[in-house]
């Protein structure tokens, strides 16, 4: 028996997703082999195509860093999950694929009632957002915050968890994209025609609590003076390269050595690869939340699997306002 997943045959644009097969096997001693749902189409796959990651695998390599699915097999010594279980994974590669093979110690269990593209998107995106507002920043009811990158899969889950913890939000995107993120309550600005300094600067003079960046690059020089004395930037995106990596650690260590009592912290859910606890325990705590309706991913689009490259392409292309899921062929039979 075959199945169908998703190879990037070398770098460059989405026409390099293609279509492949290959034979089903049964799992080893320790993995599961799951049955892939749904899966995020996120920027990291975008940035990692092109090599632009410190961390780029070279291809061929099979994309994919978000998924649920339903547990198809276990090997021999797996105990904790059975087959049927509806679980999760952040497996940082091979989630474009209509099954997944995983260490069955690194599955997290999913609610049946959810919805898998619903469900996709938490695993990364909005795990990004909790952590680095609860963990990181530990932020307040009534903190002042800036979302840079306020449109995308990780700004919407923001932006959603904000007004969730009861935040004044200010947030940066393209003016046609502000009526999709209006129920959220937040001050949208454009950056193609305002000056997000400016703006900020005239609503608060006095500074604001915390920093969500994204997007890094000049964003972190422009906005780092906006904070308030003890106030945090919280960077979460990805440096692109080794070089920029040791650039972003450069200014952090620099800003974070200024007598203002402001600091710059990383966030990176790459972590979880070696420290499991608090995202095992965040993880349950976004999925009751997605259960109990308190929190609601925007899904721009939901599209089969062998449609990777439409997918990507429409990512790519800037228009997209939150999330991208790749599904499975029963969840459009439904």
């Amino acid at each position: 028996m075959t199945y169908q997943r998703i190879l990037v045959t070398k770098r460059g644009p989405p026409a390099n997703l293609q279509v492949t097969e290959c034979d089903l096997r049964e799992p080893s001693a320790r993995e599961a082999r799951v049955k892939v749902l749904a899966c995020s189409v996120c920027l990291p796959d975008v940035q990692i195509r092109y090599g632009r990651s410190p961390f780029a695998p070279k291809p061929p390599y099979e994309p994919g860093i978000a998924i649920v699915g339903v547990v198809d097999a276990v090997g021999s010594r797996v105990l904790r999950v059975a087959p049927g279980a509806r679980v999760a994974a952040y497996p940082a590669l091979g989630g474009y694929s209509e099954y997944a093979y995983l260490p069955a110690s690194r599955l997290v269990a999913v609610p049946q009632s959810l919805d898998p593209a619903e469900a996709a998107p938490v695993v990364l995106n909005y795990l990004t957002a909790y952590q680095s507002l609860h963990r990181r920043a530990k932020v307040r009811a009534g903190n002042k915050v800036l979302i840079i990158g306020a449109s995308g899969g990780c700004g919407t889950a923001f932006l959603d968890l904000g007004r969730l913890a009861g935040l004044r939000m200010y947030g940066i995107a393209s003016k046609g994209k502000h009526s999709a993120l209006a129920e959220y309550g937040a001050t949208l600005i454009d950056y193609r025609t305002e000056d997000f300094v400016e703006v900020i600067r005239r609503a608060e003079p006095g500074g604001i609590d915390f920093i969500f960046d994204g997007m890094g690059g000049d964003y972190i020089l422009k906005a780092f003076p906006l904070l308030r004395r003890g106030g945090a930037l919280v960077e979460y995106g990805n440096p692109g390269s080794f070089p920029a990596l040791l650039t972003l650690f450069a200014k952090v260590l620099a800003l974070n050595l200024l007598p203002n009592a402001r600091t710059i912290k990383i966030y990176g859910a790459g972590f979880s690869l070696f420290y499991r606890k608090p995202f095992l325990e965040d993880w349950a705590a976004l999925f009751r939340l997605l259960q109990k309706g308190q929190i609601k991913p925007i899904i721009s689009g939901v599209l089969p699997l062998i449609e990777a490259a439409r997918a990507n392409t429409l990512l790519e292309s800037g228009t997209v306002v939150g999330n991208l899921v790749l599904a499975a062929p029963e969840l459009f039979r439904r």
